[in-house]
């Protein structure tokens, strides 16, 4: 794993972006294509605002997926990260993408929509995993617990009380109660799968989840711990988020 600590948010925004380019532009002069997956949240707003930016890259061969969606949200929900995905990165890349696939959390057949879900990711592997970690620790939403054996590109996972009041100090619900309690999420394998991982995590709030995940045991109790076992992961922070890592 690459460890990079910007000088602030927009440095490490910059830096990460840079990586996820370089294997983009890398995945279609190879093959003429690109597969990536794109997290939401507040900890990628600089990250996917330099993203786009980022020279040489051919959108209109890039296909996207997303990390996860609450069950029975709307997309014209705030907090809807089809809509987050629409307006912070859909709409903005210099071209069209190929295809953005979306996770319908209104999908009246959760079974079905994760069977769709998962033949449009088998048809090739991902080339970029741009992930965050949570206050949890956890990877999308695999919750400590996660479940690191299941095979299925995503599942139905029940969110725990840390990250439903993460959402809510986000600002995208006025209480927990407001949070819905489950969401689709992809698994932790899939993430794992891709040939490359970018997690951009800022913010003093993380710096907890950071150091178990880079300086503690691999364990399902800090889902992102399984980035130790990544062979082409790049980890990057802001001063806050790296605090507590004794070699920061």
């Amino acid at each position: 794993m690459t460890v990079y600590v910007g000088k602030d948010k927009l440095d490490m925004a910059a830096a990460a972006a840079k990586m996820a380019g370089d294997r983009i532009r890398a995945a279609i002069e190879a093959r003429g294509e690109a597969r990536i997956i794109v997290a939401t949240g507040a900890s990628q707003f600089e990250f996917l605002e330099a993203l786009v930016k980022e020279p040489g890259i051919d959108w209109t061969k890039v296909t996207g997926f997303h990390l996860d969606e609450y069950v029975g949200i709307p997309v014209t929900h705030k907090a809807s990260f089809c809509g987050y995905m629409r307006e912070r990165f859909v709409a903005k890349t210099p071209q069209p993408l190929k295809v953005f696939n979306e996770v319908n959390g209104e999908a009246p057949d959760a079974d079905a929509e994760i069977d769709r879900l998962e033949k449009l990711l088998r048809v090739a592997p991902i080339d970029v995993a741009c992930v965050g970690i949570g206050e949890n620790g956890h990877l999308a939403f695999n919750d400590p617990p996660c479940d690191i054996d299941t095979n299925r590109a995503y599942k139905v996972v029940p969110l725990d009380d840390k990250c439903r009041m993460q959402q809510v100090g986000e600002g995208w619900f006025a209480t927990k109660d407001d949070v819905p309690t489950h969401a689709f999420s992809m698994s932790m394998k899939q993430i794992l799968w891709a040939k490359c991982i970018v997690c951009t995590c800022p913010d003093s709030r993380k710096a907890e989840a950071v150091k178990g995940a880079l300086e503690g045991p691999v364990t399902t109790m800090l889902p992102s711990s399984f980035l130790q076992l990544h062979p082409d992961c790049g980890m990057f922070l802001d001063p806050p988020s790296a605090a507590l890592l004794k070699n920061a």
